[in-house]
């Protein structure tokens, strides 16, 4: 993959992103982390996974799109300079340093399909850095990794994390170990910091 690299910094130079989304994505969670961590030298794989109510009209081959209206792909960012779009089953775990889980409806979405639990699972495994935002850790919940961990998200979901056993943290921003969360759109500036640092020193 060839990525255009502009911008202050290169301190992810080398760190593949994947970002996850379903229909119905918070449509700012998406592209901050897109600007910002692509702006440091990341190499961006956005993954749309076809599930979720769609956003009217429902028409054949319609673009997974996000609350706003935004568009996968991205119509104002060149693909493949920028970023790249991926299915999830042409990825693995092992070839990718971290994976970003943006908010809104599609998490709900995105927490019943096996294929992405696994996914998000084994990466956890593996010491990759998994960040959702917002409801975001909904699919942490699902993939049973909260348990233990302290944690922030949107306030609508605090109480499904600690009663899967998290430390809720009312935080813009929370790293424990592997995992980072964030509360909602306003705390993007922390989220993406804790993402940078973390990739950054490994």
């Amino acid at each position: 993959m060839s990525v255009r690299r502009s911008g202050p910094g290169d301190r992810l130079k080398g760190k593949k992103v994947v970002i996850l989304v379903a229909n119905e994505f918070e449509d700012i969670e998406l592209l901050y982390p897109f600007v910002r961590l692509s702006e440091e030298g990341a190499e961006i794989i956005i993954v749309p996974v076809r599930a979720g109510l769609h956003p009217r009209p429902a028409v054949p081959n319609k673009p997974i799109t996000g609350r706003y209206g935004t568009p996968i792909p991205l119509e104002v960012f060149k693909k493949g300079e920028r970023y790249v779009t991926k299915e999830l089953s042409d990825i693995k775990p092992e070839d990718v340093d971290a994976i970003v889980i943006p908010g809104g409806y599609s998490p709900d979405s995105l927490r019943i399909i096996p294929e992405v639990l696994d996914f998000i699972k084994r990466a956890h495994e593996q010491g990759k850095i998994v960040a959702a935002i917002c409801h975001g850790p909904q699919v942490l919940i699902s993939a049973g990794l909260v348990k233990g961990r302290r944690v922030t998200s949107y306030r609508a979901v605090k109480d499904d994390l600690v009663n899967a056993g998290a430390i809720y943290i009312d935080e813009p921003a929370v790293r424990d170990g592997n995992i980072i969360t964030a509360r909602v759109p306003d705390d993007l500036p922390e989220f993406c910091r804790l993402i940078i640092e973390a990739l950054s020193k490994g």
